[in-house]
């Protein structure tokens, strides 16, 4: 017994040794460089088929080609993708706000690593087959001490490198703020590319290391290194020594399960969990654990609509219908095409529209091919035996809950989190569910009566993809529409104009599970069979890529997506489809917008325009000559004189907002309190004993310096922040529970001091958010100043359109306007809810002056209609011209208070 446990150890730290090689390169990678490598999987299988062609075909010695392919090509691989894509990135990234004190966008470069994972995958079935290999050269002995000492030697080199080097200490200073090691005189580009080599010699000593013991094939290998990525997120991507020691515990703890029988369904769950160990580890860091990164989770693909080019439609409906007039009987290849576009589309509402990561929508297809399997073959628990179609309907409507897997963190969690908790769903149910013989063992599967054949079925399939792609237009458009888009432009903007967030995220993620289902069961009837590998994590990088690099916003790019990937594969060698997407995945970050804006762009380049010779030249100047001498004199009419000029009206926004105050009478509002307000964060006091109230009518002002904690009373009021003691009351109800969307609901509005509009919304669009999720939930009046219009919200947001001298720019996409014009553009779609309460931070900021003056005359004008109004400001001028009220902020409390021409006296 005790020769077994000492045998099962060493084949746990065998294990526990190649997963610590994969979390100390991950971790390196991501503290030089920000990025968290999701091809390290697809190097390390790269690796790892070069050191076989040159042994096994090219007959080299093992020494030189391991040496070449440890210390040529694998940090080379480093460097090239260092150099090629990611410092491309970085330079592209630096001057978005995202991309601050970083090495770029980590939104692009998160889907340019994906990319990478499916072109080194593609490639590499294009170069070597997508069969396994088993015949991999064994670099070191099966002793587990040769594979541990390299790791816990390479752990230790790394720990004194970054600790007492020079080169360790520009590491940490790229690592804590990039753009302030690059201004201290550090070179962060070749930091970066150290990082990248590093990274990719660990990907490839994994490679070469599991190569003989595990499946060498292009799918199962990346995906094997990705599960144990688990150790680097357990290890917060920053402690070489906790990461070596967990890889090392669930390499040991693995093995050691091997040894229980319980005998029956328990053995059978037990011998799953120990062959799974790592990955329940990755579920378990990715669900619970707190999150790596925390940015926002997409590139904007499109700041503002692009229109389908006319006769798109026709296009595609035509060519959807061709198979039906031009193909035979056999339209095998054909049927996969309608049930990959409804996958697809179902990452149009998550991915797209609402912009949130989902690397799992594989596992919901697979998940409805298989319930609708079992649901057929009366195998479903509680269910009996279903006919074919009743069968998917049941499976669409079991697996949509579902969503809520997915749906769940993504409500706390962005950027890499969320990859990495959708990722982990993915791979769980694939390992617990897909590759398990309880579920699957003997199953079969038919196409609904009626519909046998190949082209009766494709009909069927264009029905459901016809009421799949209504649904998602409708979802797409409308209130729900702009909803989403808000919420994927803006989050935090989406929530202070009132769009309940944690609940439309849920209902993105959960429409689109059921998306996913209809599209797997689709695609598992048009096979006749249920096939596991057609819904593996793989397949749901894939299809995200895909649908990114097309258009992820586009339903029309769903369908191209959906043909090209099937149409590459089949018409081609495999892999082709996944080595095109992957290309056009690396440079998504250098498109200027979307694809189809890149396409327009080089096409303008392309066209010549027409230029005329010295001769037409001079043709020209003598016709438009001749004909402004042939043209009759037209005399200018006197101008009219004083007496008779009409009167101009007012235009300003002090006129317009006491004609609304006139036109309605005041009613008496709420008044919001902070009462003994404290917020503390790591030891350091925010807030501390703060008490402040808002009254109607009246402009209150908190001034102060920098870390003051205005900021921090400022977000406490809006509901982005709880005080850890305290309360916020409204009127007489508490309110220091309610999240954002949920205080403006109530009537407390709030402007950003950094701009928060919808970018991809045309003015009037984003002016309508504010009056769907604000005045359309409570029935309110419009701006203070209109009849009672519940659910009118066009009528709301005209007016507020009007109220901001904003009519004439309805139609404009909010972006590449003027500060001044989307300063507006905020405060319109704050005020088209009707408010009570009006929360401003830094409403001056990025406003000359004459900007200035007009938005102190129209806060006046508000207050004077009976509005309460917090202004959060640096500029004391404009405080002391509009404030009624100031309180002055110094170590988060409130020194002074009082009138804004005796608190600011002595300020000037």
């Amino acid at each position: 017994m005790a020769s077994l446990s000492y045998d099962l150890t060493l084949a746990g730290l065998s294990v526990g040794s190649a997963a610590a090689l994969t979390g100390i390169g991950l971790i390196v990678t991501y503290r030089a460089t920000g990025v968290l490598n999701f091809a390290h999987g697809a190097i390390a299988m790269l690796c790892a088929y070069v050191l076989r062609q040159l042994t096994v075909e090219w007959h080299w010695p093992l020494p030189l080609a391991a040496a070449v392919t440890l210390l040529l090509v694998a940090p080379g691989i480093g460097l090239l993708l260092d150099r090629a894509v990611f410092r491309p990135l970085a330079v592209h990234g630096r001057g978005s706000p995202q991309a601050a004190g970083s090495g770029g966008d980590p939104a692009q470069t998160l889907v340019a690593s994906i990319g990478l994972f499916v072109l080194l995958v593609g490639g590499a079935a294009l170069c070597w087959g997508p069969g396994a290999r088993d015949d991999a050269p064994e670099l070191l002995s099966a002793d587990p001490w040769a594979q541990l000492g390299a790791a816990v030697a390479l752990a230790a080199a790394v720990a004194a490198l970054t600790r007492w080097t020079r080169f360790g200490d520009e590491l940490r200073a790229v690592v804590d703020n990039r753009g302030l090691a690059v201004l201290s005189g550090i070179d962060a580009d070749r930091v970066a590319a150290a990082g990248w080599a590093f990274g990719s010699f660990t990907a490839g000593l994994t490679g070469v290391l599991l190569a003989p013991y595990v499946r060498l094939d292009p799918y199962g290998m990346p995906l094997l290194v990705m599960e144990v990525v688990a150790v680097a997120v357990v290890a917060g991507m920053r402690s070489l020594p906790v990461a070596v020691a967990v890889a090392l515990g669930l390499g040991v703890a693995q093995s050691q399960l091997t040894r229980l029988h319980p005998g029956g369904r328990p053995e059978q769950l037990l011998q799953t969990a120990s062959a799974n160990l790592f990955v329940i580890a990755l579920l378990v860091a990715a669900l619970i654990l707190p999150g790596v990164g925390t940015k926002d989770a997409l590139p904007r693909t499109a700041t503002a609509r692009v229109p389908t080019p006319s006769g798109a439609w026709i296009v595609a409906a035509v060519l959807f219908l061709l198979p039906l007039g031009f193909a035979g009987s056999d339209l095998t290849t054909a049927v996969q095409v309608p049930a990959l576009a409804v996958i697809l589309l179902s990452l149009v509402i998550v991915t797209g529209r609402g912009g949130q990561i989902s690397l799992g929508q594989a596992a919901y297809a697979g998940l409805g091919a298989l319930f609708t399997a079992l649901l057929a073959a009366g195998r479903f628990p509680g269910f009996p035996a279903l006919p074919h179609l009743p069968a998917l309907i049941v499976a669409v409507l079991l697996v949509a809950p579902l969503g809520l897997l997915t749906g769940r963190p993504a409500i706390s969690r962005h950027g890499l989190a969320l990859a990495l908790a959708t990722f982990a769903v993915g791979v769980g149910v694939s390992r617990f569910v897909f590759t398990q013989p309880y579920a699957t063992s003997g199953l079969t599967l038919d196409r609904p009566a009626g519909f046998a054949g190949d082209r009766a079925y494709y009909v069927l399939e264009l029905v459901l993809l016809a009421g799949a792609l209504v649904l998602v237009t409708a979802l797409r458009r409308g209130r729900t529409g702009r909803a989403l888009a808000a919420m994927r432009d803006h989050e935090a903007g989406a929530a202070a104009a009132g769009v309940p967030v944690p609940a439309l995220k849920l209902a993105a993620f959960g429409t689109g599970a059921a998306l996913a289902a209809l599209g797997g069961g689709m695609l598992a009837m048009g096979q006749r069979a249920f096939d596991a590998g057609a819904y593996d994590p793989v397949r749901g990088l894939l299809w995200f890529a895909a649908i990114v690099v097309l258009g992820s916003d586009s339903v029309l790019g769903a369908l191209a997506a959906a043909a090209l990937l099937v149409g590459l594969d089949a018409g081609t060698r495999g892999g082709v489809a996944a080595a095109v997407i992957g290309l056009l995945a690396v440079l998504i970050g250098r498109f200027p917008g979307d694809p189809y804006d890149a396409l327009r762009a080089a096409t303008r380049r392309l066209r010549r325009t027409p230029r005329l010779t010295p001769a037409g030249e001079l043709a020209r100047a003598s016709l438009a000559t001749a004909a402004r001498a042939a043209a009759p004199t037209r005399r200018r009419p006197p101008p009219p004189r004083r007496e008779e000029r009409p009167r101009p009206r007012p235009r300003s926004h002090t006129g317009q907002a006491a004609q609304a105050a006139q036109a309605a009478p005041r009613s008496p509002h709420p008044t919001l309190t902070a009462h003994h307000i404290t917020l503390a964060y790591d030891g350091f006091t925010a807030l501390d004993d703060v008490t402040l109230s808002v009254p109607p009518g009246r402009v209150t002002a908190v001034v102060g310096p920098n870390g003051a904690g205005k900021s921090t009373l400022f977000h406490c009021l809006a509901g982005t922040l709880r005080p850890a003691a305290g309360r916020i009351t409204l009127g007489s109800r508490d309110i220091t529970a309610l999240p954002a969307h949920a205080r403006t609901r109530t009537g407390t509005a709030r402007t950003f001091q950094q701009l928060a509009v919808f970018p991809s919304l045309t003015v009037a669009e984003n002016v309508r958010v504010g009056a769907e999720q604000g005045m359309g939930q409570r029935g309110r009046r419009v701006v203070r100043g209109g009849r009672d219009s519940r659910g009118n919200t066009r009528e709301a947001a005209t007016r507020a359109l009007r109220l901001l001298d904003l009519t004439a720019l309805r139609a404009r996409p909010a972006t590449g306007l003027s500060t001044g014009t989307l300063r507006r553009t905020e405060l319109a779609r704050a005020l088209a809810g009707g408010p009570h309460t009006l929360l401003l931070d830094e409403p001056a900021a990025g406003l000359d002056a004459s900007e200035v003056a007009a938005l102190a005359a129209l806060l006046r004008a508000l207050a004077a209609d009976g509005m309460a109004l917090l202004v959060v400001e640096h500029d004391l001028d404009l405080v002391a011209g509009l404030a009624d009220t100031v309180h002055v902020m110094a170590a988060g409390r409130i020194v002074t208070t009082g009138p804004a021409d005796e608190v600011l006296e002595g300020a000037h």
